[in-house]
């Protein structure tokens, strides 16, 4: 006879969860971030190598861009690990990929919910919402949603706070 194996504490709830991934254009918009900055700090060491020319500045560039290259591969698989399902009681949120992490945020703690949007983040249509407890260590973000989405779930986490909170 075969002992059943022991859960795994980040996925306690597999059968039950509705887990609702965040959209891939977050993909791109990582994806231009990382170039951006790729691309300042390559031109920083450019200009070292014009008026200091040595070979270390040559090695800095190819580090720049084969860590630049392995980050643009670890992001498409990290915006794949980012979902959120909402519960009776609770928001899970769930990232990571070497260090896995699951966030439960129950309703009634929950104090104000933030929907953001920078200028990359609108011209592809996503926001974040950000959720905010009397925990200074919740980080509860939910990234990459449309706009229609996150103002879904920012009024429905918000009136779902509400009623939670009455009973406390």
């Amino acid at each position: 006879m075969t002992e059943p194996s022991a859960p795994d504490a980040l996925t306690p709830w597999p059968d039950t969860v509705d887990w609702r991934p965040v959209s891939p254009k977050l993909i791109t918009v990582e994806l231009i971030t990382r170039v951006v900055w790729v691309v300042v700090l390559l031109a920083g060491l450019g200009i070292g190598w014009f008026f200091a020319p040595h070979w270390t500045w040559g090695a800095g560039m190819a580090a720049v861009v084969v860590y630049g290259v392995w980050r643009s591969i670890v992001t498409v698989r990290a915006v794949h690990a980012w979902g959120y399902a909402e519960r009776d009681q609770d928001l899970l949120v769930r990232h990571g990929l070497l260090i896995r992490r699951l966030s439960i945020v129950p309703y009634a703690r929950m104090q104000f919910v933030d929907v953001t949007a920078g200028p990359l983040e609108r011209a592809f249509g996503l926001a974040t919402v950000q959720l905010h407890t009397a925990s200074a260590a919740s980080d509860a973000r939910v990234p990459g949603l449309p706009p229609a989405e996150a103002s879904r779930l920012r009024d429905r986490l918000t009136a779902l706070g509400e009623d939670r909170a009455e009973g406390l």
